[in-house]
């Protein structure tokens, strides 16, 4: 059997209200990370015209 991994912020157990974090603030700590670009997607930056250009994504044209 596998061990539980711990909270990928501070390395304490999980709980499962705030999987795969331990607490809230570990969970906020996170989003933080992300809006401010402490993580990232590999690959090229997008461009943002070509995105423009594209037009906004229909969610649910994917759903038919």
């Amino acid at each position: 059997m596998k061990t539980p991994r711990p909270c990928p912020i501070c390395k304490k157990p999980r709980t499962e209200e705030f999987a795969p974090f331990c607490s809230q603030r570990c969970r906020d700590r996170d989003l933080a990370q992300w809006f401010n670009d402490g993580y990232a997607v590999p690959g090229p930056p997008a461009d943002p015209e070509a995105l423009a250009s594209e037009g906004s994504f229909d969610r649910d044209s994917t759903n038919d």
